[in-house]
């Protein structure tokens, strides 16, 4: 006799997303207010309801095991399905216009475009333009009237910016890099204005590191693609991070810590359209639980 179908829970789906997405669960704990301990009590009840191990050993953390990494398309599928459904139940399913966003690189090859796609799902007469650029560039077009809202690395003078959250920031280079500490530190990094480059040459400073930079593009992709090919090392935050590429722990390396650096949005005041304002606010849900 088969017995009862066994509901799988949102929030444990919504924590193992989290955790893989952002390559540790302690990470996720803290992304999703609990405790480490109530993370792993989630991830052994969703081992439980789904009756397969999902994690194996790696080194000195966690691998998908082949039924966590058939699990992690699916759940993220629901997740998708269930906060479309909310966006439509809103009272808001006749909202129309456009809503004009500028978002950094980051997040453009992440998941801010499903995001988006998903808000238009919900409101179909409501049209999203996207612009990905430069922090300092969606601000002025902030500023300007030609976005209606903006997503950046910082606040970038702008007072009246909403800090979403905080993310630290890292050392990211290859997985065999060791740095060299009788040459010039190899910075991979954006030219000016960059809140990253900023942060890493005051940081190499301050510990009076000499430094040199050694690639710089107007693309987030091509700094990848220099940290892979072995050019240098690259700062930023764990989003989007290249599986190839690793996290350089800083004390090992004899680097300084970077600190932490906040995400902002500017735009949507109180008087913004409703189609900014909701899609504002599902943004600010999106960032919560990353």
């Amino acid at each position: 006799m088969v017995g009862p179908p066994v509901n799988l829970d949102m929030d444990v789906l919504r924590t193992f997303v989290s955790g893989v997405e952002l390559g540790s669960f302690a990470r996720a704990a803290e992304r999703v207010g609990r405790s480490p301990s109530a993370v792993s009590l989630q991830l052994r009840k969703l081992e439980d309801q789904v009756g397969q191990t999902l994690f194996t050993k790696k080194g000195r953390g966690l691998a998908l095991t082949e039924a966590g990494e058939i699990l992690i398309g699916y759940a993220r599928r629901i997740l998708d399905l269930n906060d479309e459904a909310r966006t439509a139940l809103r009272g808001l399913s006749a909202l129309e216009g456009w809503v004009r966003i500028g978002i950094p690189q980051d997040f453009a090859e992440t998941w801010l475009p499903d995001l988006l796609a998903r808000f238009q799902r919900a409101h179909p007469k409501t049209r999203v333009e996207a612009r990905v650029d430069r922090g300092a560039h969606l601000v002025e077009a902030v500023h300007a009237g030609t976005l209606d809202l903006a997503l950046t690395w910082g606040r970038l003078g702008n007072e009246r910016a909403e800090v979403l959250q905080e993310r630290q920031v890292v050392w990211i280079g290859p997985e065999s890099y060791a740095y060299d500490k009788a040459e010039p530190f190899p910075l991979v990094a954006f030219d000016e204005p960059c809140m990253f480059r900023r942060a890493a040459i005051a940081a190499l400073e301050r510990e009076k590191i000499a430094w040199r930079h050694v690639f710089a593009s107007p693309s987030l992709s091509g700094l990848w693609a220099a940290v892979s090919a072995g050019l240098g090392v690259t700062v930023r935050t764990l989003e989007g991070k290249p599986p190839q590429l690793s996290v350089i722990d800083a004390r090992e390396a004899g680097l300084p810590e970077l600190g932490r650096i906040e995400l902002a949005m500017h735009g949507a005041g109180g008087k913004a359209d409703p189609q900014v304002g909701e899609l504002t606010a599902l943004i600010r849900e999106a960032v919560a639980f990353r």
